[in-house]
């Protein structure tokens, strides 16, 4: 469906999203839309890439009270890059749909009292870390009373306890009816209990999934797998990068120590490298997603956590040093690539041990995962 066809939807903001070329609504777009619109709290799960942002704050900006000079909405998300992504998105639709409104984003890493001094600006939207917005509302520094709508996004992440308590103290401290909106490209058990004590009576949005319960990722991705010793992982991923020779590559690492081991490695050789880790201070981890989105750097390392959220276009190999803890987070890492119609590809290191764990995700995903080996610097069939 064309965003045109949308009866009551602005058509300043039609021609906004037309300024970044989108015209057509994603399936969790057309979904979500209708019953946000109707005021519906809603659980939405939606594969990565999927355009689960603008699924929420399309139909959000929409309903804005452009009189108003309160608070209208909240959105929560787990790290301060994915804060900063969505007030970005948001602040270019209110210019390009000529809104004289504005957004706020905050950080648990940003000063407090000049964020709570912000917010005598009045803004519309408020994007933020839960921990910190939960403690601006304590301070008496935000205020809450005509939030209309609480987005939860990246909720399965949402639901640990790091981030838990704080969601719920917020979710309290709103009125009762406010409209609650999760988001999340896995929804599991946990998540939906959780869910229980945040919404009222929500709608199971569920795209994720065919109708023979398959979990989607892109057909365009195509998933490999290397065995090397343990000891050899950060050697054989150098060889991958290399022999894969893709423009832009996101290296996943499941530990801070690995990490640095990796990108000690990388720039060793001269790779045009650069890492996110959770410990990093905001101008780094900026400088790092700055100079991976413009090309200037090819190889991107991160762990999980550093790397939720984040929308990177153009993304053309994600390479796993290590599988993932959890084997959801497969889908999350995969779905990197292969954005969009394009070209990707997955490759995962694991050891001889860990290949049970390849036959379960091409069970539980339905994909198919190639065994290679690298040879004389090329990847090649086993």
């Amino acid at each position: 469906m064309n965003y045109t066809e949308i009866k009551g939807l602005s058509v300043n903001l039609v021609n906004a999203l037309n300024n970044q070329s989108i015209t057509q609504m994603t399936p969790i777009q057309q979904e979500a839309y209708r019953f946000i619109s109707d005021n519906r709290d809603v659980v939405a799960c939606s594969s990565t890439g999927s355009g689960k942002t603008l699924a929420y704050l399309v139909p959000i900006i929409n309903k804005l009270d452009l009189e108003s000079k309160h608070i209208q909405s909240i959105i929560l998300v787990p790290t301060q890059e994915l804060a900063v992504q969505v007030h970005e998105q948001i602040m270019l639709l209110f210019e390009n749909a000529h809104i004289g409104l504005f957004s706020q984003f905050l950080i648990g890493d940003g000063n407090i009292n000049r964020q709570a001094e912000s917010l005598k600006n009045k803004p519309a939207i408020i994007v933020g870390t839960p921990a910190r917005i939960s403690q601006l509302i304590k301070m008496k520094k935000l205020r809450v009373h005509d939030v209309k709508t609480l987005v939860i996004d990246e909720a399965d992440k949402m639901m640990d306890k790091t981030y838990f308590e704080s969601v719920l103290a917020i979710r309290r401290s709103l009125m009762k009816f406010t409209q609650v909106l999760l988001f999340s490209a896995s929804v599991d058990k946990k998540t939906r209990i959780c869910a229980e004590s945040l919404t009222y009576k929500a709608v199971m949005i569920d795209i994720s999934k065919t109708k023979n319960n398959e979990a989607i990722i892109p057909k365009t991705i195509k998933h490999i797998y290397i065995v090397a010793d343990r000891r050899e992982r950060i050697e054989t991923m150098r060889k991958i990068a290399k022999a894969a020779s893709s423009n832009k590559t996101l290296v996943f690492i499941n530990t801070k120590y690995d990490l640095e081991e990796s990108l000690q490695k990388l720039e060793y050789h001269h790779y045009s490298v650069a890492a996110l880790s959770g410990n990093q201070n905001k101008f780094e981890k900026k400088k790092a997603l700055e100079g991976f989105k413009s090309g200037t750097i090819q190889y991107l390392l991160a762990t999980d956590v550093a790397a939720r959220g984040l929308q990177i276009d153009d993304v053309e190999t994600v390479i796993n040093v290590n599988l993932p803890e959890d084997s959801k987070e497969y889908l999350h890492r995969a779905g990197r690539c292969g954005r969009n119609g394009k070209q990707g590809l997955c490759i995962s290191i694991i050891t001889e041990n860990e290949i049970n764990k390849i036959k379960k995700y091409q069970k539980d995903f339905h994909i198919n995962i190639l065994q290679k080996r690298l040879y004389q610097g090329k990847i090649v069939a086993k």
